[in-house]
């Protein structure tokens, strides 16, 4: 039984979907398919309808016939680009223990101002750390990605990066307590593993895996992790508290994926 009062939000179990499951389909998804398909994770058909015209108006999902003539949507090029970007962290491994780091120093101008926010927001979202007034750090291995997600923005001019090692007076372990908001990211896992930890503990102790179940625990979990990896830039272990929650948060989420993932496609139809 899922409980309403921790029900996701049926945009992003829509984002979800399409990123578990839709984007593998032939050809865009039914509306009656989509509602099926949420109705499994408590969402009812008029919240469907209602956030798919949300993210219809946001670019990330197009109108489109199946071949049998069926209305549905399919996914946008960029709504593609975003999950392709998302995969390496969603289902990445645990990152190596290198401590050097990337630097994203920004400067904009006033009369641009709407243009700072949307640089803090993207670099925030990213997993970058506040090292100095405008001045934002991650680990290095997210170079690459940032640089390419700031380029599909337009942001390209304002930011310069730098990548280095940091010799500060405060050992490390104490800077990066100051640049992140470590008890924050630390209940972000917590309350992960308070929801689905004792789901894979379930799984774990069942010989078979019924198709809609094994969609409906997935597709909830996936909800709830996929934004964690941005939450949590994947900082190396000597520099957390001890007993961090994020690798055992990780291991859930892992567990789950290789459990439920493929049983859960036979439901979806992909």
């Amino acid at each position: 039984m899922i409980n309403v009062s921790d029900q996701p939000a049926p945009r992003s179990l829509i984002v979800t979907l399409y990123g578990a499951y839709g984007r593998f389909a032939q050809g865009p998804l039914p509306v009656a398919e989509l509602i099926r398909l949420l109705a499994a994770v408590g969402v009812d058909a008029p919240s469907v309808r209602s956030s798919v015209s949300r993210l219809k108006r946001r670019g990330l999902l197009l109108p489109a016939r199946t071949a049998q003539g069926a209305a549905g949507y399919e996914l946008s090029d960029e709504a593609l680009e975003l999950l392709d970007d998302g995969d390496r962290r969603v289902y990445g491994a645990a990152p190596a223990a290198d401590e050097s780091w990337v630097l994203a120093v920004f400067s904009v101008p006033e009369s641009e101002r709407q243009k700072r926010h949307v640089l803090r927001s993207r670099l925030a979202g990213l997993g970058f750390g506040t090292a100095a007034p405008g001045v934002w750090i991650a680990p290095a291995r997210l170079y690459e990605e940032t640089r390419h997600t700031l380029q599909r923005l337009g942001l390209e001019a304002y930011v310069d990066f730098f990548r280095g090692e940091h010799l500060g007076f405060a050992p490390t372990v104490e800077a990066v307590a100051r640049w992140w908001d470590l008890t924050a990211i630390a209940k972000e896992h917590e309350a992960f593993l308070d929801r689905h930890a004792s789901v894979l503990h379930a799984w774990q102790h069942r010989p078979d895996t019924p198709p809609e179940e094994a969609y409906r625990d997935y597709l909830l979990a996936l909800d709830a992790w996929r934004h964690l990896p941005y939450v949590d830039p994947g900082l190396p272990a000597r520099l957390l508290p001890q007993d961090w929650p994020g690798a055992r948060s990780a291991a859930v989420f892992h567990g789950l994926h290789e459990r439920l993932r493929d049983a859960g496609a036979e439901f979806a139809g992909v």
